[in-house]
């Protein structure tokens, strides 16, 4: 690992009082790493306590969504020749001594990107509301379905990607919140896309932004992205044959 160039994105909204400690448990860990908080028009002191933290951050004039955040970071990993970098929230949730499981895969040269996944064994204890739980369940059948690939949790956000992934992302990355589409998106672009079992804990103080998990229309909204774009692909390549 000692020749790799790691970098953390940490897209961060309105995170005071959760991101600090976020930084500061990212390095605090034994390894060679350097970590970018990208402030996605926070309107509090989410930029100057990932800094007093320790942090490189980004501050982006408004608020562009996850999507943005994250391609932002992606930005940044490819104009400063980062051969890994993890996408890590910065609301506590993830733990991150799973970071070195995660980058396994990357170093063995068995994946692309790899996603911490909740739902694999030997870790299935996490909870969270009916209709959440409902709405991570209809995408990763349905992403399963769309890439004839197994997948158990495509709305998890604590992903690594190598050096292909990070040039393919920070030209061409879903906005808004982009999880399931960028599985697809991945897999279309021929990535090599693996899970493993990662924990995930409760954040510490506020509330998450992910709340569009809890409403038909976000489900909807997602979904029809989704099958829009394969739609697009798919009369690109008949236009290509014509």
């Amino acid at each position: 690992m000692n020749n790799q160039k790691i970098l953390i994105i940490v897209p961060a909204y309105n995170e005071q009082g959760n991101v600090g400690s976020t930084v500061k448990e990212l390095l605090s860990l034994p390894l060679s790493i350097k970590v970018l908080v990208v402030d996605d028009g926070s309107i509090d002191g989410t930029a100057q306590e990932a800094k007093r933290a320790g942090a490189m951050v980004i501050s982006l004039p408004f608020n562009l969504g996850i999507g943005g955040a994250v391609q932002t970071g992606f930005k940044f990993a490819l104009a400063h020749d980062f051969t890994i970098a993890l996408q890590v929230d910065g609301d506590g949730q993830h733990d991150v001594t799973y970071i070195e499981k995660l980058i396994e895969p990357i170093l063995t040269n068995d994946a692309d990107v790899v996603i911490g996944s909740r739902f694999l064994n030997p870790y299935l204890g996490y909870r969270s509301s009916f209709i959440r739980q409902m709405g991570i369940q209809f995408f990763a059948h349905l992403i399963s379905y769309l890439i004839h690939c197994k997948i158990t949790d495509s709305t998890s956000g604590f992903r690594a990607f190598n050096k292909r992934a990070i040039e393919i992302f920070a030209q061409n990355y879903p906005q808004d919140y982009p999880e399931p589409e960028a599985i697809v998106l991945a897999q279309r672009l021929g990535l090599r896309i693996v899970e493993v079992s990662v924990q995930m804990r409760q954040r510490l103080i506020g509330h998450s932004s992910i709340r569009y998990l809890a409403t038909l229309y976000y489900m909807i909204k997602v979904t029809f992205a989704i099958l829009l774009d394969m739609l697009k692909r798919n009369k690109t390549s008949m236009d290509k044959i014509r």
